[in-house]
Order: structure tokens, then C-alpha cells, then sequence
């Protein structure tokens, strides 16, 4: 069970006021708020144990080093990760994304075949574009149908054995929709393709078993799961890391330097080159701790709630149309009233303390499929309340009233 008051009183922003109003903070798949044991572990580190990691032999570096490397078992015991060298540590997801997509650069060849859908995030579309211009690579695109949802038909026609990589969101981030994974990672791997979960928007809502999956790579961020910015994490099967080059040159991920030859260190420092957010990373094992007391159960059956509840009082407002009405999803709600732009909606509701987001949530090619310049979103998390619903529904009544 979800103990709301509890919970919210452990997020000191929460208790802050905007333009006069209490705070309703629904933004969050931008980016989550911060649990008081988060900041706590930040403020911890630069105060008591301040000190580079991995390098040193005095009693500060060791234990730096053991609060860093604490947060990599965490996350292996987190995803189920086999190995915890399969666990690389990261500036985030975008980061994750580019580490794979450029060590490929080496495996492929013109002609090759790359899949994503539709429905990606930008980042998880520009770094394969890259790599098919590097390589002569040719990108394919699962098309969706207006609910949200993955054609897997037209991914089943797709897949051939010129497919080398899969590249899919665990969740959208425009539209809240739970893609099918499992089933996007069987049929890849049965024409011998390696795939890339895009995690960044399904690791707060639920927690993926990578040896279930039997995903090759996935990726996710730290700031989206009540942790700091400037940190992510990539699983990798072992093998694949192995196969992969380094994706930078520097101190901390060589071997042997010599002006003749270098050679790299082992997993997983070969992809962790130079001095890493160490006080990001500590908090990252903090908030993943946060997060697995509550429950994710418990946070799944609380956001379903709260995105059923919040689904019916928004669609009483007349002309409110929600894009992405997939039966499985996560609590976002993406929509229009009207011919209104959802710049001036955001506006006025921001106006009355209400925080969501505007735009094309960096999914310009979701955006175009519906023939809209962009949506609003609101987007709900373990600590959001009922009340809060309420209040957006109000907020929304009068900016309409105001726009119309």
C-alpha cells in the first residue's frame, strides 16, 4: 500500500509554492523529483568523503570507491543483471545509447538492416542515423496505429536475416504505451539481431528483469527514477560488451599506456573513461533504494489508479482528445482541447502552479503520425495525489473558458 502523506512529506520540493500556489508537479516524465535521502546522500558525499575514486590508496578514495561501486551491485541485484561488470555507469540514457550505437560502427556493413519504431524518443533516432550514414546501414521503422500501439505485423514483415539491430522504447515517453518487448526481443533474436531497450521512461513505473528479457542491451536514467541528472546506467550482455570498443579514450579505462600501443582495462572500466559524477552516482544506489522500499509493485497498482482516475475526469472537459489509448501504459496522459495550442494551455495552468509539459516531448515523428504540432502532457507519479487531478481539471476548465 501506498502511504501518500508519508511519501510526499519525504519530497521537500513538493512543500514549495509557484507563481502563489502550492506546487502540482506533473511533469515527471522529464524528470522526477527528489527524495530528502537522495539530496542527503549528495550533500553526504561533498561533506564527509569527497575524493576520486578508483585511484587512490588513502582511507578517503576507498571509501568514495566503495560508495560508487555499492550503487553498480545495486543496479545488477535492480535490472538482474548476471554479472555486475555487465553494469556500466553513465552520464544517462542518451550516453547508453551512444556507446552502443558508436561501437557498432565496427560490426556493420552497407546494406545491413536496422530497426526502430515509430514511436522513439529522439534519442533513440538520431544516434542509428548516424551509424547507418557512417556504415551504409539502412534504417527500417515499425509504424503504429492511432491508439498508440506497435503494428507487430508489419515488424514480423520487417525482420530478415539482413536485421542486425533492434532498437525499441520500453515505454513511450509522448504516449505512455507499454510497448510488447519480449516479444519485439524473441522475434529479433530469432534472425540474429541484437536489441536496445530504451528504459528512460518504464524504469520508474516498473522494474525489468534483464535475464527474463533476455534483452542484449538496456538503458535507462537515474533523474527519471527519483535520482540525480548526470547519471544512467547501460546493461550489457557480457559478450556483446567484449565485442564493443571503447567509446572514449582516457584515464581509467586502460590497462597498459605506452607511447607504442594501449590496451584497455576489463569490464566495465573500459567504458567508463575519465572521472564519473561520483556524488551522482552514490545518490543513483540512494533513490534505487528509495524506490524498491516503497515497492514498485505498490507503485504500479497506485499509478494505474491514478491514471484511470485522472483519464475519465479529463475526458468530461468537451473537445479534450487523448493521443496514445493503449490498453497497456503507464500514467501519462498526452492531449488537445480544441484547436487550442498546448503552449498557451501550459501557460495559463503554469499560472495556477500547475507543472506540465508542452510540445513535441522530442518525438517529432509521433507528432506528424497525428498531424499536430504538439500535445500537453501530463505525466503522474507514486507521490501525485487524486486532489491533484482535480486541481489540473479545474485549471484546464479555465484556461479553455480563457482560449476559446
Amino acid at each position: 500500500m501506498i502511504d501518500i502523506q508519508k511519501i510526499r512529506a519525504d519530497f521537500p520540493i513538493l512543500k514549495t509554492t509557484v507563481n502563489g500556489k502550492p506546487l502540482v508537479y506533473l511533469d515527471n516524465a522529464a524528470t522526477s523529483q527528489k527524495p530528502q535521502v537522495v539530496i542527503d546522500s549528495i550533500v553526504n558525499y561533498y561533506s564527509t568523503i569527497n575524493s576520486n575514486i578508483h585511484r587512490g590508496v588513502h582511507t578517503l578514495s576507498q571509501k568514495a570507491t566503495d560508495a560508487y561501486e555499492e550503487t553498480r551491485i545495486k543496479l545488477q541485484h535492480h535490472f538482474n543483471a548476471n554479472k555486475n561488470y555487465e553494469i556500466i555507469l553513465t552520464a544517462g540514457t542518451t550516453h547508453s545509447i551512444n556507446i552502443v550505437a558508436t561501437g557498432f560502427t565496427s560490426l556493420l556493413k552497407k546494406g545491413d538492416e536496422i530497426i526502430v519504431s515509430t514511436m522513439e524518443h529522439h534519442s533513440n533516432i538520431v544516434p542509428w542515423q548516424m551509424l547507418c550514414e557512417r556504415t551504409g546501414a539502412i534504417l527500417k521503422v515499425i509504424p503504429m496505429n492511432f491508439e498508440g500501439e506497435l503494428l507487430m505485423d508489419a515488424y514480423d514483415n520487417l525482420l530478415s536475416n539482413k536485421t542486425k539491430l533492434v532498437f525499441v522504447n520500453h515505454v513511450s515517453n509522448a504516449l505512455g504505451t507499454i510497448n510488447p518487448i519480449k516479444e519485439i526481443i524473441d522475434k529479433a533474436h530469432q534472425v540474429g539481431a541484437a536489441v536496445l531497450i530504451d528504459g528512460a521512461q518504464s524504469c520508474p513505473h516498473l522494474k525489468p528483469d534483464v535475464q527474463a528479457l533476455d534483452v542484449d542491451f538496456y538503458v535507462a536514467s537515474a533523474h527519471k527514477l527519483c535520482g540525480p541528472t548526470g547519471v544512467g546506467v547501460l546493461y550489457g550482455k557480457e559478450d556483446w560488451l567484449n565485442k564493443l570498443p571503447p567509446y572514449q579514450g582516457g584515464g581509467e579505462m586502460i590497462k597498459q599506456v605506452t607511447f607504442e600501443k594501449t590496451t584497455y582495462a576489463d569490464l566495465p572500466y573500459k567504458f567508463e573513461a575519465g572521472t564519473p559524477n561520483i556524488a551522482g552516482g552514490i545518490a543513483f544506489g540512494a533513490a534505487i533504494d528509495y524506490m524498491n522500499e516503497i515497492g514498485f509493485d505498490n507503485i504500479a497498482k497506485y499509478e494505474d489508479e491514478l491514471l484511470n482516475y485522472a483519464t475519465k475526469k479529463l475526458l468530461q472537459i468537451e473537445g479534450l482528445k487523448i493521443y496514445g489509448t493503449a490498453k497497456n501504459k503507464t500514467s501519462v496522459i498526452s492531449f488537445n482541447i480544441g484547436d487550442i495550442h498546448p503552449f498557451d494551455i501550459g501557460s495559463i495552468i503554469d499560472k495556477l502552479g500547475i507543472a506540465v509539459r508542452t510540445g513535441h516531448h522530442c518525438a517529432q515523428p509521433i507528432m506528424a503520425f497525428y498531424n499536430i504540432p504538439g500535445t500537453v502532457r501530463a505525466s503522474f507519479s507514486f507521490y501525485n495525489t487524486f486532489e491533484e487531478v482535480d486541481i489540473l481539471y479545474d485549471a484546464l476548465v479555465r484556461a479553455k473558458t480563457m482560449l476559446s
